[in-house]
């Protein structure tokens, strides 16, 4: 019985999800749901399209529902009201409010009875996964994680959040000699603002105070501030003709000892490279709905991680074709 998936948002992480579902034969797309007016919305699949508020009238057509909007404003209020009815995947990524998510999720998706897997993606998710696994076999070391070079969807989404700001993308840039001294063994102590740098293209509406969007943007706590930010302000048409793609990735590095007398270095390096960030976050999210079908079919509810959820629920493919082909 394949697993019927709901989409919020049709941005391009809602247009990701929409194609690796494509991908993936024991699921289909049940529909797409817009805050815009569903019959100017005409998706790549041809599937239905629905008002936002249509969603609640649907709780018997969709298994689990894939929330597809920013961190910055949507997700903390989308996510405690949707996994009221549905089991609910969101990327959250807003990594210093992951906890205070998690709690408003958790307490939702338990007086509902429904499941909800968050902060599912790449990062957090896929390099959470690999900071664990990290710590928990080089028990004597350090964590390095490095993006980029590439655009990271949140913060892009936080810019144009801003008032005055019409569009806008961001590069998250790793430092190369901070990149250098980790992989050498060193263990170097470093600051965030020593590994990586954030690059701005802002497209202003006319008239606004461009000093002022500089400002909010590089004191913005949670996205900038941390880091040395240079913002170039162009036109729309400069934005479309050179940051129209969405490359990204980054590095996981556990830099740790080995051996009685700690005498050993080893590393371990998981990395990522990616022509188009949002449609892989898009395959994971996917995923990570098989995985919340899975569990909620076992009677879990609440609100889980990556951390949370048995790998095998990712796949699927059974324990014992797993065993044979991957183990």
């Amino acid at each position: 019985m394949s697993i019927r998936i709901g989409i919020v948002g049709y941005g391009n992480i809602g247009r990701g999800v929409e194609a690796a579902i494509s991908y993936n034969p024991d699921t289909e797309l049940a529909g797409i749901f817009t805050r815009r007016a569903p019959e100017e919305l005409k998706s790549a699949t041809s599937a239905p399209v629905y008002h936002i508020d249509q969603a609640k009238d649907m709780t018997s057509e969709i298994d689990v529902m894939i929330l597809c909007g920013g961190s910055a404003t949507d997700l903390p209020k989308q996510s405690p009201e949707f996994v009221k009815l549905f089991n609910i995947v969101d990327s959250f990524d807003t990594h210093a409010k992951i906890p205070e998510h998690f709690s408003a999720v958790d307490a939702a998706a338990k007086s509902s009875g429904h499941i909800a897997i968050i902060s599912a993606g790449w990062d957090p998710g896929m390099f959470s996964l690999n900071r664990l696994l990290g710590n928990v076999i080089l028990t004597d070391g350090a964590d390095y994680t490095f993006w980029g070079k590439g655009i990271s969807q949140g913060h892009s989404d936080a810019i144009r959040r801003i008032e005055g700001v019409l569009d806008a993308k961001q590069y998250t840039i790793p430092i190369p000699s901070a990149l250098e001294q980790v992989r050498s063994g060193s263990a170097p102590k470093l600051t965030t603002r020593e590994k990586h740098t954030r690059e701005c293209f802002v497209v202003a509406a006319p008239g606004a105070d461009k000093a002022r969007i500089e400002h909010e943007i590089k004191t913005m706590e949670n996205y900038f501030a941390d880091y040395d930010t240079t913002v170039h302000f162009i036109s729309q048409e400069e934005l479309d003709r050179d940051h129209s793609a969405m490359p990204h990735g980054g590095f996981v590095i556990r830099s740790g000892k080995t051996g009685l007398a700690h005498e050993h270095n080893a590393t371990i390096e998981y990395s990522l490279k990616l022509d188009s960030n949002p449609e892989f976050t898009s395959c994971i999210l996917v995923a990570c709905a098989r995985a919340a079908a899975r569990m909620y079919s076992e009677g879990l509810t609440g609100c889980k991680t990556l951390f949370d959820v048995p790998p095998a629920y990712l796949s699927s493919l059974s324990g014992e074709e797993l065993r044979r082909t991957m183990l």
